[in-house]
């Protein structure tokens, strides 16, 4: 088995958190971020996003989502 890179794990720790804020399922989750661009924002951001707080990070993801419906 291959270990997870810091990216990998970044964005897994985020779609956590945003599952658990807005009380979704995983594939809810999985499926909003894949329609969304989000693995994008955040693996292509994760330089600058993984030194913000989860709060931010969870806020700019649901920004992003809202301006992109």
């Amino acid at each position: 088995m291959s270990k997870l890179t810091k990216e990998q794990e970044f964005i897994i720790f985020c779609m956590e958190a945003y599952r658990k804020k807005y009380k979704l399922s995983g594939q809810n989750i999985f499926e909003i971020f894949q329609k969304f661009d989000i693995f994008l924002f955040l693996e292509k951001g994760y330089d600058v996003l993984h030194t913000q707080s989860i709060e931010y990070i969870v806020s700019e993801i649901h920004e992003l989502i809202k301006n992109r419906k």
